[in-house]
């Protein structure tokens, strides 16, 4: 029997090729509940990885932490346990006015100032979804009714910024990024790098240049309902 990945304490062959990746634990544990047959296959840290099966399709769902680095560990992983295909599904800052709290976003491609990806390729390499995994997550969401965006978001790795530097998400919204969050860049090269179908769905949870909003709360009604509908979709196109 193969051993198991040093992190996710997964082996190779028992994982489904189509995978589901979420920041939280208890969000992995979530999804798994909604799994016929959900069962655990590993954990360590904050890694957490079920199985079962959404309409008949065998699925996995992994939890990555947050950030890009951690965040690679599991994608990297996921791949060589044999996972073809993986969606993200995740909270976000919306960057243009009509992201609301709750609203959904699926992200075409990510700015890369995710503080890894540079390790791996050259800047000037894009990052992006592949086009039949946002395809499919556009037709499950527009079965939902639910407020939906398209578009490049941001991937940063500076969650709480300092007057030393300032914040660029200004400037990046300017540039037409619809959203901010913290490890879609990394998912989408390393599936460029490994030929993996890659996507990603996000819950608007807040939107941090919002003038006059207040503190940033992701534990509101509007951001679990929204989180809810999100997990319903990205599923529905992992196994369409």
């Amino acid at each position: 029997m193969a051993e198991p990945t040093p992190v996710l304490r997964v082996r190779p062959g028992e994982v489904p090729e189509r995978a589901l990746v979420v920041g939280d634990p208890d969000r992995a544990e979530q999804v798994a509940a909604r799994l016929d047959g959900g069962r655990e296959l590993g954990r360590f840290r904050e890694y957490v990885t079920f199985t079962g099966t959404h309409r008949g399709v065998e699925v996995a769902v992994s939890s990555h932490g947050v950030g890009a680095p951690g965040a690679a560990l599991c994608f990297e992983e996921l791949h060589r346990a044999g996972v073809r295909r993986i969606i993200r599904a995740g909270t976000c800052g919306g960057l243009q006015p009509d992201v609301t709290d709750g609203d959904l976003v699926i992200a075409t491609g990510a700015i890369r100032e995710d503080g890894l990806t540079a390790g791996l390729v050259p800047t000037s390499f894009p990052a992006l979804a592949s086009v039949d995994v946002v395809s499919s997550l556009r037709r499950a969401a527009e079965a939902t009714g639910q407020r939906c965006h398209e578009g490049v978001v941001l991937t940063n790795a500076v969650f709480y910024a300092y007057d030393v530097l300032g914040s660029s998400l200004a400037t990046w919204a300017e540039a037409g990024a619809v959203a901010v969050e913290m490890e879609c860049a990394a998912l989408f090269v390393i599936g460029a790098l490994h030929g993996t179908e890659v996507g990603a769905i996000l819950a608007a949870d807040g939107n941090p240049l919002r003038p006059g909003g207040e503190g940033y709360d992701p534990h509101r009604d509007v951001v679990r309902a929204g989180v809810d509908v999100m997990i319903g979709v990205a599923l529905d196109a992992l196994v369409t």
